[in-house]
């Protein structure tokens, strides 16, 4: 089965071709080897190198650092990452992956057309922890639902993830059921593995990425990461979750003033899709 998609990086962004929408459709996700410019790359690595060592909860100017309820063997987790740093502002519209974005989560051929970054995060793991099990088909939330109906794309979370590593086996990837966005029923293993390591559920796969792949997935598909057992080096990723102009950040933060007024229009519009409406004397 292959999932993966050649892009060379784009000056102008890039449409989702026919074969992107059948395998972000019939699978859930879907590689774009080497979509992510070196310079850029560089650029993120650069800035994990500069991360401040602060506790879990913790805030750094408007990025926090997650607590780690989610997986307590992450090592190192940024939210809001976005107001970390300009090579951040420059994923907002990447040209890889920026129409795809508008093409499946975006509500395209509507009214509200548009997109909005639900959350944006980078994360760094040395060796240990995991992701358990979560999302799939069955029983979904709405937030993230997968739809496709009337001949359009109704995805409501749409993530981009983007390698700043080499991720292959021991390096604690990503893992994914292929398809389970779409299921009627229950994974049959789904609560033996609930709050484990999901590597040994039926039908789980675990895609190798390079630095500067990206790995797009519906949020509905079922997902969670595997424990890293390299002694060396750590994997780093960054995600950023994409959805229709109208929804809102799940962890309740908000972008500064400091960091709208500098974006170009385009990102600008990205971050605040509607913009507040006040009255004068407010």
């Amino acid at each position: 089965m292959t999932t993966t998609q050649h892009a060379k990086p784009a000056k102008a962004p890039v449409a989702a071709s026919p074969m992107d929408d059948y395998l972000f459709d019939l699978n859930g996700f879907l590689i774009k080897e080497q979509a992510v410019e070196p310079e850029l790359i560089d650029d993120l690595n650069e800035a994990f190198d500069n991360f401040p060592d602060i506790a879990p909860g913790d805030w750094w100017g408007n990025v926090q650092r997650s607590a780690g309820a989610r997986d307590p063997g992450k090592q190192y987790e940024l939210q809001n990452v976005i107001e970390a740093g300009e090579p951040f502002e420059r994923l907002i519209d990447h040209p890889s992956w920026i129409e795809c974005m508008r093409h499946w989560a975006g509500e395209e051929e509507s009214y509200v057309a548009g997109l909005f970054i639900d959350e944006a995060f980078a994360a760094k793991r040395t060796e240990g922890g995991f992701l358990q099990v979560h999302s799939g088909g069955y029983r979904k939330a709405m937030r993230g639902q997968y739809r496709y109906v009337d001949g359009v794309f109704r995805c409501a979370q749409v993530n981009v993830l983007v390698a700043l590593t080499d991720i292959g086996p021991g390096d604690g990837g990503t893992l994914v059921i292929p398809g389970s966005h779409k299921s009627n029923f229950p994974h049959p293993q789904f609560e033996e593995f609930r709050g484990t390591q999901m590597d040994g559920m039926v039908g789980v796969v675990a895609p190798e990425l390079h630095k500067g792949d990206v790995m797009i997935f519906t949020d509905t598909i079922a997902h969670g990461a595997a424990s890293r057992t390299t002694k060396d080096g750590e994997r780093r990723t960054v995600i950023y979750r994409y959805g229709p102009a109208w929804a809102s950040t799940r962890g309740g933060y908000r972008y500064s003033e400091e960091l709208l007024a500098r974006l170009t229009p385009e990102r600008r519009a990205i971050l605040q899709p509607i913009e507040p409406r006040l009255p004068p004397s407010v």
